[in-house]
Parts: C-alpha cells; structure tokens; sequence
C-alpha cells in the first residue's frame, strides 16, 4: 500500500519543510505555525528533491513517468489559489504534473487535514508505484510488518 501523510512538526531553526520515505511510505513535514504564502515556497523545493531523489512514478496512460523522463519530468508543486476557491486544497493532476493549490488563508492544521484525505484519495486511483529495494510498491501491495 502507498501512504504519502503530510505534517507540522518542530523543525530546525530555517528549516521550513523536510521529507522522509520507507517502504510504501512518504511524510512530509512543515513547520508549525506558518502561512501558506511562507511554507509554499519551501514545500516546493523538498517536493523537487523528494521526486528526484525518491523512485516514486506516475503511470499516465499507460506510460510511466519519472523526474528523469524527457518532455514531461514528475513534479509535484503547491501553489497558492485565487481567494475565490472554496476548498483549503485542490489537487489536479496531469501528465508529469501534480499541481496542489492552496487556499491562502487556509491554517496549516486545515492545510494537512484536508491534505491527507485527498492525498490518500488521490493515491487510491492506482496510477502512482514506488520503486522501493528493487520491489515495486502499489496500492495493492501488502502493508509493511512494523517492527
């Protein structure tokens, strides 16, 4: 099963945003207390290292793309939405391109809450593996055993 769970979290001093992955698993994490306007921008250059250095893929009609693929590289980018959007966050979803738009006056515990049920939304689709150790992780690959 892939689970990607985005979180505040105490962080480094300057350190606005991180990322870690295990088997089947991303977390992302952002700084308590900020603002979408002050996290977006961080938040998008951990998205840039996480899909270029994780081997996590997108399968767009039929074809799988990765941050190495030619005309349309994998990247995931937040962006702030015209106030007129009702919902906290939109995710919308192309070829190469997962673009997530961010109310701006959205909290950040709103921001994650409503981050993480349409993340797992959007994952439960069948179109994203991971590459982990050589085994590729779907949806529908067994959890693994917590240690």
């Amino acid at each position: 099963m892939l689970r990607v769970v985005y979180k505040t979290a105490n962080l480094a001093p300057g350190i606005l945003s991180d990322w870690r992955e295990g088997r089947g698993f991303a977390e992302i994490r952002v700084a308590r207390g900020l603002e979408p306007v002050d996290f977006i921008p961080s938040l998008n250059e951990t998205l840039l290292d996480f899909v270029t250095t994780a081997q996590w893929y997108q399968i767009w009609e039929g074809e799988v793309i990765s941050a190495a693929s030619p005309g349309s590289p994998l990247r995931v980018t937040f962006e702030l939405s015209p106030p007129t959007l009702e919902a906290p966050v939109e995710i919308r979803e192309h070829k190469g391109h997962v673009a997530l738009h961010v109310h701006p006056l959205t909290s950040t515990g709103m921001f994650i809450g409503t981050l993480n049920r349409s993340i797992e939304e959007f994952l439960a689709g069948g179109q994203w593996f991971q590459l982990w150790h050589g085994e590729i992780v779907t949806m529908d690959s067994p959890e693994a055993n917590a240690a």
